[in-house]
């Protein structure tokens, strides 16, 4: 059923004959619905229902390899490109082929950094790009030294000109860093050059090839480019003379006439390119974005770069103005022949007359005016297509010039084989013929190269193989050129006849090839087109002109007349037809063109036809291009229309199926990944060849046979394909099956695959005989004893006392056992085990420590019987534990069930390298911690009384090994620590040393490393580097007991990081995670000591108190740590506005505040991951992050998890394996937040009467704890009832410390107390407590239900109480609840209910949220009833109208903890609405903040009208602008302004600045009461100015800080002094005048006369007076002259610094009128300094009253009443607090008159002591 399906992604059919991708969508009436890949819905019927499919996960997504898709099949296929190709993604990999869809429009992912991305990289590393490509034929060029070729093929238009180029570019640029010539910039200026001669406008591509390129680039064995050759392939001539409709001639006439100046254009007597018939046969001249004149500069610059002379482009510009005017001809007016440079006659008789040779004389015939045309045609064509291979040579002539003269063999290259694509018009001549023929090559080879030569390659292995079938185009080739009479054969057979037709060329193809399928015959006489069916589809061809085309021949007069030219380049590139064919002209009426191709041998015979010119070319191309590793890419045209952002299903389904991708995906996927060669596959398995010695050098690989009897590969035989598909699953699933398996299905494939190839030269091997058996020993390290082994005395002497090793040996070994050397097998273990598969552990540990030490030799592989006869049946009691197969890598025998060891596996009896047995017997020792004292005895057993000095030296390694990775028991540990302190060689204190670090460290988890064998070798330290995230290198020496916590806190004393909690390296244990690693690569097949590991530290564990302001170093890593993490994706999240956030905070972090789109394209790279650049393009990441940045001065990194056990939210059950560890964790963390915490709570009612020092509290009050140590007795604490105020001390043991380091609500008190259960759904819980709506409501279940019912869902009629039951009892609120809820049913807001008077949205948002920032107890009725509103309602403006209120409210104040996670899940299930994310957002953020004291202002109320959720405000000062949000503080803008104008070291105060800055605003300019009143509806908003300045100058001092200087000082204190302010001598005002003149006019004195002019800009005003204009310039003159040499910037800061010194620097003037003296004006300073002298004081007693209004303030002083008033106009709204002896006593605002037309906002002091 479809509800089966819903939400699920499936397959459909669709008209196109491919299954498209739709998702099911079922509605809540139940409809069924499929929504596709385009967005579009349907019905889904019953029978489409039944062909649903499910679609693979990689199918949803998409991936950037093809080969990976679940769904293989075209379906999945085109879906993959559909969705790379929305996503702006327009390359993909098919393994090693890489597909690149044209995406008509510019991409910037062709930097040179994308360069560097991807230089040195392999192929897969990097999401796909064609510089992965050209990366991969240039590494394996010079590391295989192999040369590389890259085929890019695809339809015309798909782009492949482009991605040449772009390969061109990337080699030039990777060889450029290493070269120092100038070939690369030679070899790329040639593209200009080929392309205005070579490319066109076609109905397809406005760039489009119409010549075949093969450019074979060639480099040294440095990889660095020595230079280049270009070949190319039948370039289209006919195009010269004709066009198809909209389509264009080559590109360098238009070129030529746009770019030419107006001067050449006279000589060569050109005009506009609609004045040609040669240029207009298109009706097209222009070509949408191109700029021909620009392209004409370019071209001309490349030429002088590939050393084109002056002349020679004269030369060439003569020629193509030749071919316009002959296109001109009619054959009725004169002949232009000023650029051929012959007489008019001469080329008049060529062009219409033809001569021939009779028996005796040569005869000149006329030409009918059509035969002319044609003459005058071939005659062009022949012109343009010489000249064109004349450039082509001369620009081989300079990038071939250095290796012209050294063999070819010596330099390594790389082909680019740009080739015109398929080609289907609506008339195909033979021109397209030969086009599709040379595809059908290119295709032919593709499919060889990846189909043919793999099964090829598993038939000659004799590799059973289900054929695969595929798209071969062998029988195109046959027809078209392979078979006798083929097509082109017939087509040149004719050409020779000289009564040959067109005609009698097609009766004779139709007569050989009817019966064929591949060939379409005409289907008439009448009819002159023949078919041919392509591998890429049908084309008909029309036959009309081919012998002409393919017999290329130009008249003999002609030639004649081109002999006589003077013109130097036309008789040069006629040359070769001159010197061979003129001196034969008495038997010739036609001269053929046969062009020197360099690509043919000169000892060649020459071909006469083009067809068979070009088919030696191509078959030379082929030869080349086999001769070299190929690499594919597939270009693919997304529409025919050439539009971005559209997807032709249909279109990209054909290219798909002839591109033979599907074919390729099948191949590569069902085929064996693995290969080695024989001499590899040799040295890796020999071990199960049947003989005992196998010495490649003597040995034939036929004389070695596997014995397929052998279980080994029976079991693989039978079970290959079920083992092939578990390879590929996960790493689980393949433990459980025996490794056997595995290994046998590994050599049987190698083995397979390579059976029968030749043997190579083989590696040299050795091999010791004994006389009881023959032993490989190449693959194992560890040395064997032989004959001729030297005995010597054991000088160690392991003592005789208490705890000496003979004495343990005598208390604990059963039987005989003793405590010496023995190289025998043992009977029964050491020690006594009740556990019987640890005793049979024990004997096989006995057995590999004999091997290692060399006590015993390795054992040959043994055959089946022997095999079989080594496995014990015995079943053993259960155990649960970690396989040992798991850990050692060796195949053990487990019974199915209980997963325990039953004996010996077969594959220990084969030789074993040291390390597989250090770590078969260490690995035993984790996983049976009971049998590690037997180790220990055993290995010390062996080296008591051991006269063979290289078996106690193993011995030791042992020994010291394990000493490293487990401690013994407390019983042994005394034994060893003697025993080992006795060791030799310097193994004594090593092993003492190891023993004591594991024993205090704990045992390990994982097995030795390779590393660790090494160092035990050497008795020295291992030499380590740990990265920390700012990726330094720390050097260390460590050993096999460190742990994480020891090498963290010797990197944090190197690096001087203090704050060390919670960082650590992978594990416990350093060298468990090394061990990991390299177990890794033995289970890939590789060298552990090829493992590439390394050490790094990180943040794992953080604190709830952790303080990033403790130790700069740390917080620098954390930050690091995060940016990486979220770059790898270990920090992930499900909505990409998170990435965007992260991402503006790194670059604002980063760069500040300034905008720069590189710096975000770095922090791009930088912070987003790949998997989100797939998604996303990286221009729309840069673009998201740009946007964001404005944002990200509001923003915080903030925890969205918590970890607890039982807490107020109720009880949570955490499961873990480290739940111990997690428990201590928790409970640590818990700890230190008590032990910090100044919050408790009362346990019991306390108090005693008789000793008011104690407090009296109930249980539950809330204690402020003031000092937890304040009494002599440490049981007592000063505390503060929060309840009562009042302070007091109590003793400890009463209260309960609460683990916050915040004071916790009163709800959470509560919860804490009584542990309240959850609450239920909101709404639901929420109308519970409410009482019914009518008192006469049943009293039954029923009519509660029904009330309830209505009350949550959308109502058109007013509330007549309010929703909440709380507030029943309080009248006033309960009729607000009602007004408000009327309100937000109003015609202009949700418009749910008709309300007779209207009112404006601002008035009804007052009277919505004003009363909630009043009333606490409103707020949540606020929300529940627009929610409920919300609720069912069926009108899309009244839901629109009701998120703006949703936005509103949630920036006003957050809804109470019991309702904000009903209000969470409410906006969580509409996330289509589009403001329904912001709301989310926006209850996030106004939970950790407090609510807002004003509605909200009309600014933000305008904006949310029009859907915006941005405010931008202008912050008048340096004229720059903010983003400021609805709960933006004063405190967040100043220091936005801040970061983003000043120095960062100054500190700032902000009034108020907990204050929202709405809020504030709305303070400020709202109009007063007393205003006059203005009509209703139309709410007055005073106009206001917010100004950002300096008020409180404390420490100024200037040139300090620049930028505050010439921002804020300078700025402000000019006008002040200008004014008058400032009490200063007339020396001081000419100093300061001359500064201010520098500042005007900088050094120009011709400013001098301006002066007089400008003395209001120099001279305070109130001075002008005190002496003449000219008196006042000389003096001013006079100073500016002393003051010569300094800029601009230095006037103001010298300006500044005079000035400092002044009392009155820095203070605020205002201009007041002191009443009731109303005449009587005078300055009113508000000091900032104590030092500066007071004007007025007024003692803060004497003041008995104060108010202010409108425009004054106004004091009382003194008991005599008398009065002071102080006006201004100056600021429209001022905010004065008053001080009393350094406290705030009163905070006052005051706003002005509306008169004021703009006025400021400012904030000052009034300071009255």
């Amino acid at each position: 059923c479809a509800a089966c399906f819903q939400g699920e992604w499936v397959w459909v059919d669709s008209d196109i004959g491919v299954p498209i991708g739709a998702k099911v969508k079922v509605t809540k009436s139940g409809r069924r619905l499929l929504v596709d890949d385009d967005g579009k819905e349907k019905s889904l019927s019953q029978e489409q229902e039944a062909s649903l499919k499910i679609m693979h996960p990689t199918s949803v997504e998409g991936v950037d390899d093809m080969i990976k898709l679940g769904d293989m099949n075209e379906a999945g296929l085109l879906r993959n490109l559909l969705l790379r190709h929305k996503r702006d993604i327009i390359y993909t990999y098919t393994g090693s082929v890489l597909v690149a869809v044209n995406p008509y429009q510019a991409y910037p992912l062709y930097s040179v950094d994308q360069v560097q991305m991807y230089h040195g990289r392999q192929l897969g590393e990097l999401p796909p790009h064609i510089y992965a490509i050209a990366e991969s034929a240039y590494g394996n060029m010079t590391r295989n030294l192999r040369n590389q070729c890259c085929i890019i093929s695809g339809e015309s238009g798909a782009g492949k000109t482009e991605s040449t180029k772009l390969i061109l570019q990337y080699l030039a640029a990777v060889s450029g860093e290493l070269s120092h010539q100038q070939i690369e910039e030679q070899i790329l200026q040639s593209n200009p050059i080929l392309e205005a001669f070579g490319n066109a406008k076609t109905i397809r591509n406005d760039n489009s090839s119409r010549f075949g390129k093969y450019l074979e680039i060639f480099f040294n064995k440095d990889g660095v480019i020595e230079g280049a050759r270009v070949e190319q392939y039948l370039l289209e001539k006919s195009r010269v003379c004709h066009q198809a409709p909209h389509e264009r001639n080559y590109h360098m006439f238009y070129c030529m006439l746009a770019g030419v100046t107006a001067e050449e254009k006279k000589t060569l007597s050109l005009g506009d390119a609609k004045e040609y018939t040669f240029l207009s046969k298109g009706d097209t001249v222009d070509c949408e974005g191109r700029d021909d004149a620009k392209d004409y500069k370019i071209i001309c610059s490349a030429m002088k770069v590939l050393t084109f002379s002056e002349s020679q482009c004269q030369e060439i510009l003569k020629l193509l103005a030749a071919i316009l005017h002959l296109g001109n001809i009619c054959f009725e007016g004169e002949f232009p022949v000023c650029s051929f440079q012959v007489r008019k006659s001469s080329l008049a008789s060529s062009l219409t007359h033809r001569s021939f040779m009779t028996n005796r004389e040569r005869v000149t015939k006329p030409l009918s005016a059509e035969q002319a045309s044609d003459s005058r045609d071939a005659f062009v064509k022949a012109i343009y297509n010489k000249l064109f291979v004349w450039i082509v040579g001369k620009i081989n002539n300079v990038i071939y010039k250095k290796l012209a003269n050294n063999p070819k063999s010596s330099f390594l290259s790389i082909g680019l084989l740009d080739i015109f694509g398929f080609e289907n018009f609506k008339t195909n001549s033979f021109e397209q013929l030969c086009i599709n023929f040379a595809n059908e090559k290119l295709q032919q080879f593709f499919v060889g190269h990846i189909f043919k030569l793999e099964q090829k390659e598993y038939r000659k292995e004799d590799i059973v193989w289900n054929k695969i079938r595929f798209s071969d185009n062998q029988n195109i080739l046959d027809v078209l050129a392979v078979k006798p009479c083929n097509l082109l054969a017939l087509i040149d057979e004719e050409s020779h006849f000289p009564k040959g037709s067109d005609l009698t060329m097609l009766n004779k193809m139709n007569q050989q090839h009817s019966g064929n399928k591949t060939y379409i015959a005409s289907k008439s006489e009448h009819h002159t087109d023949f078919g041919i069916r392509h591998f890429a589809g049908v084309v008909h061809y029309d036959s009309k002109g081919f012998l002409e085309k393919n017999r290329d021949a130009v008249s003999f007069d002609i030639i004649k007349m081109v002999d006589l030219t003077t013109n130097k380049l036309l008789h040069q590139i006629f040359e070769t037809e001159l010197s061979t064919n003129v001196g034969k002209i008495g038997n010739n009426s036609k001269v053929i063109m046969t062009p020197k191709n360099s690509l043919r041998s000169d000892s060649r015979k020459q071909v006469t036809t083009l067809s068979a010119q070009f088919r030696q070319s191509l078959d030379s191309l082929m030869k080349a291009l086999s001769a070299c590793q190929p690499f594919f890419i597939r270009c693919f045209k997304p529409n025919n229309e050439k539009q971005s952002k559209v997807f032709d299903r249909e279109l990209c389904m054909r290219q798909l199926r002839y591109s033979g991708m599907m074919d390729t995906i099948r191949i590569r996927k069902l085929g064996y990944p693995i290969r080695h060669t024989f001499v590899e596959f040799l040295h890796r398995y020999r071990v199960l060849l049947k003989t005992t010695v196998c010495d490649p050098k003597t040995v034939s690989r036929h004389n070695h046979t596997f014995d397929l009897t052998n279980p080994l590969w029976a079991v693989f035989l039978s079970r290959f394909f079920c083992l092939c598909l578990s390879y590929r699953k996960s790493f689980l699933k393949k433990r459980r099956a025996a490794v056997v398996l595995l290994l046998s299905r590994l050599i049987s494939q190698t083995y397979l695959f390579f059976k029968k190839r030749n043997v190579p030269t083989p590696v040299e091997e050795t091999s010791v005989e004994t006389s009881e058996q023959k032993i490989v020993t190449a693959a194992s390290s560890t040395p064997t004893p032989s004959v001729e082994e030297e005995e010597e005395d054991d000088e160690f002497d392991e003592g005789s006392d208490e705890f000496s090793f003979n004495a343990f040996s005598s208390l604990h070994f059963q039987g005989n056992a003793d405590h010496t050397h023995f190289n025998q097998r043992l009977r029964q273990p050491l020690l006594h085990h009740d556990d019987e598969g640890d005793a049979l552990a024990c004997l096989t540990i006995w057995w590999i420590i004999l091997r290692y030490m060399g006590d015993m030799p390795e054992p040959r592989p043994v055959d089946a019987t022997s095999q079989s006869s080594t496995i014990a049946s015995r079943q053993l009691p259960q155990r649960q534990g970690r396989r040992l197969s798991s850990l050692v890598g060796l195949d053990q025998n487990f019974t199915e069930e209980d997963n325990i060891l039953i004996g010996e596996g077969p594959t220990l009896d084969r030789p074993l390298s040291s390390l597989e047995k250090l770590q078969f017997i260490i690995g035993y020792a984790l996983s049976r911690p009971n049998i590690r004292d037997e180790i220990y005895c055993q290995i010390c057993k062996q080296l008591v009384n051991n006269k063979n000095r290289r078996s106690r030296m193993q011995g030791w390694i042992l020994l010291s090994i394990c000493l490293g990775i487990f401690p013994p028991s407390e019983v042994f540990m005394k034994y060893l620590e003697r025993f080992v302190r006795r060791g030799p060689d310097g193994y004594g204190k090593y092993c003492a040393e190891r023993l004591t670090r594991t024993a205090a460290n704990s045992a390990r988890k994982e097995l030795p490393c390779w590393t660790e064998e090494q160092a035990a070798k050497s008795k020295k330290p291992i030499d380590v580097a740990v990265t920390i995230e700012d990726d330094r290198a720390i050097r260390l020496q460590v050993d096999s007991a460190s742990t994480s916590a020891e090498v963290c806190q010797a990197v944090a004393d190197q690096i001087g990081l203090r704050d060390t909690y919670g960082f650590s390296l992978s594990g416990r244990h350093v060298f468990d995670a090394v061990s990991q690693c390299e177990q890794e690569m033995r289970r890939q097949g590789k060298k552990e000591k090829d493992a590439p590991w390394r050490l790094s530290i990180r943040k794992e564990l953080f604190t709830p108190w952790h303080d990033t302001s403790v130790d700069p170093i740390s917080t620098d890593l954390i930050y690091r740590q995060v940016i990486k993490g979220i770059k790898m994706g270990e920090y992930t999240s499900d909505n990409d506005n998170d990435y965007v956030h992260l991402g503006a905070q790194n670059y604002y972090i980063q760069f500040g505040s300034a905008c720069n789109k590189d710096n975000v394209g770095k922090v791009v790279e930088e912070c987003i991951s790949t998997t989100l650049l797939e998604k996303k393009s990286k221009t729309k990441w840069i673009e998201l992050i740009n946007t964001a940045h404005m944002e990200v001065n509001d923003s915080h990194f903030s925890d969205t998890g918590s970890l607890s056990l039982a807490t107020v939210k109720g009880e949570f059950v955490l499961t873990s394996a480290d739940a111990v560890e997690m428990a201590a964790l928790i409970e640590k963390n818990l700890d230190g937040l008590r032990r910090r915490s100044v919050y408790a709570l009362a346990q019991q009612d306390v108090g005693k009467p008789d000793d008011p020092a104690f407090l009296l509290c109930k249980r539950g009050d809330l204690l402020l704890v003031k000092d937890r140590s304040g009494f002599p007795d440490n049981n007592v604490m000063k505390v503060t009832n929060q309840r009562t105020g009042a302070e007091c001390a109590v003793h400890k043991d009463t209260v309960q410390f609460l683990p916050t380091l915040e004071k916790p609500t009163d709800v959470m008190l509560s919860k804490t107390l009584f542990l309240e259960a959850s609450k239920t759904d909101a709404l639901t819980q929420f109308a519970r407590c409410r009482r019914p709506a009518a008192k006469d409501a049943g009293r039954h279940g029923a009519g509660k239900v029904v009330v309830r019912e209505r009350l949550w869902a959308c109502s058109r009629e007013p509330l007549k109480q309010p929703l909440l039951k709380s507030l029943l009892g309080n009248s006033d609120l309960s009729n607000l609840a009602c007004s408000i809820f009327t309100d937000i049913l109003g015609t202009n807001y949700m418009g749910d209910y008709p309300i007779k008077h209207a009112r404006s949205p601002l008035e009804l948002t007052d009277q919505i949220f004003g009363p909630a920032t009043q009333h606490e107890a409103l707020q949540d009725e606020v929300y529940c009833q627009i929610m409920r509103q919300m609720t069912n309602n069926p009108s899309r403006l009244s839901m629109e109208r009701g998120w703006q209120l949703m936005w509103l409210c949630l920036g006003l104040f957050r809804p109470s903890p019991n309702l904000q996670k009903h209000t969470q899940h409410f906006l969580e299930s509409r996330p289509r609405d589009q403001l329904a994310p912001g709301c989310l957002k926006r209850l996030h953020q106004m939970s950790r903040k407090e609510p807002r004291k004003l509605p909200p202002h009309p600014v933000e109320v305008d904006a949310i009208q029009q859907n915006s959720t941005q405010i931008f405000h202008k912050i008048h000062f340096p004229n720059d602008t903010s983003d400021v949000r609805h709960n933006t503080r004063l405190q967040t803008l100043g220091w936005d302004i801040h970061q983003r104008a000043l120095d960062h070291t100054i500190d700032f105060i902000y009034m108020e600045e907990q204050n929202y800055f709405f809020d504030s605003l709305r303070q400020t300019s709202e109009a007063p009461k007393k205003a006059k009143k203005v009509k209703e509806g139309n709410p007055a908003m005073a106009p206001y100015r917010v100004i950002f300045k300096r008020k409180l100058w404390f420490n100024v001092s200037p040139g300090k800080d620049l930028v505050a200087d010439l921002t804020f000082h300078f700025p402000q204190e000019l006008p002040r002094y200008l004014r008058g302010y400032h009490n200063c001598t007339k020396e001081d005002m000419t100093n300061l005048g001359g500064l201010l003149f520098r500042v005007e006019v900088d050094s120009d004195r011709s400013q001098f006369v301006m002066i007089p002019r400008m003395l209001r800009e120099l001279v305070p005003a109130d001075q002008l007076k005190i002496m003449s204009p000219e008196e006042w310039k000389k003096h001013i003159v006079s100073a500016y002259n002393r003051q010569s040499g300094i800029t601009v910037q230095e006037a103001k800061i010298a300006f500044l610094k005079d000035i400092s010194s002044w009392p009155t620097f820095g203070c605020s003037f205002f201009e007041v009128k002191v009443s009731p003296q109303d005449e009587f004006t005078a300055w009113f300073v508000r000091q900032q300094f104590e030092e500066t002298e007071l004007l007025v004081m007024h003692p803060f007693s004497r003041i008995t009253e104060y108010q202010s209004d409108s425009g004054y303030f106004e004091m009382t002083i003194g008991t005599m009443g008398n009065i002071f008033v102080c006006e201004t106009t100056q600021v429209s709204g001022c905010f004065i607090f008053i001080f009393n002896n350094g406290k705030m006593h009163k905070q006052i605002h005051y706003s002005i008159d509306q008169s004021v037309p703009e006025s400021s906002f400012l904030l000052f002091l009034l300071i009255v002591s």
